[in-house]
């Protein structure tokens, strides 16, 4: 689950912080990837407890002697979706969903364009905000992983990190980029000395690791 959640993140930033000629829907698209790839990551974390937590309704048995199998949950099982995910995980693992408001408003968001319509805006920037403000601490804090490690680009920093730099969107740095840094360009926003400063701090300290 979790090699499969990453995978969906990776797809995520991708149509999130790209661009296609040929298929304009690459923004809705973002966000739908950027709740499911959430969505899975989630349940590998409670999964890492034990993998039936993450079943709100399991199989019953035809006979006192029939062993639960993985058919038995393919066919039957139901596990818990998306909005009542923070709850469950909490209760397994202790672990809290990272700013849980904009969780809840992205789910909103992805039920909106899957089942509706898409608002007239570019939500792709909605689906950068979930990335970094929610998938990349979760998962840095459950397995240390950083969200710009993942991206489809044959290049995976150097456009994603200059695009995110220019946006003023607060990622946490891997040490992946240590070879990359002097590509990237640090187009920094105006009027936004704070995300300035913080992002040099992060990139110093990477910085400073790597000459260690």
């Amino acid at each position: 689950m979790l090699h499969l959640g990453l995978g969906a993140l990776a797809h995520a930033n991708w149509h999130a912080n790209y661009h296609s000629f040929e298929n304009d829907s690459w923004p809705e698209l973002s966000v739908l990837q950027a709740a499911h790839a959430a969505e899975i990551l989630v349940k590998a974390r409670i999964a890492q407890q034990h993998p039936l937590l993450i079943f709100e309704h399991l199989p019953k048995p035809p006979t006192q002697k029939t062993k639960l199998t993985l058919e038995h949950l393919l066919q039957d099982g139901r596990t818990y979706q998306y909005g009542e995910l923070p709850d469950r995980l909490w209760a397994a693992t202790g672990v809290q969903i990272p700013n849980l408001a904009l969780y809840r408003s992205f789910g909103r968001l992805r039920n909106s364009i899957q089942h509706f319509t898409s608002p007239k805006k570019d939500v792709s920037k909605d689906a950068i905000e979930f990335i970094y403000g929610v998938i990349d601490p979760f998962i840095h804090q459950c397995w240390k992983l950083f969200a710009i490690d993942y991206n489809e680009d044959h290049e995976p920093y150097t456009y994603l990190v200059s695009g995110l730099i220019r946006r003023g969107v607060p990622f946490l740095v891997s040490p992946g980029l240590i070879g990359s840094l002097d590509g990237i360009d640090m187009e920094w926003p105006s009027g936004n000395s704070q995300y300035k400063k913080l992002m040099l701090g992060r990139l110093e300290s990477l910085r400073t690791h790597k000459q260690i």
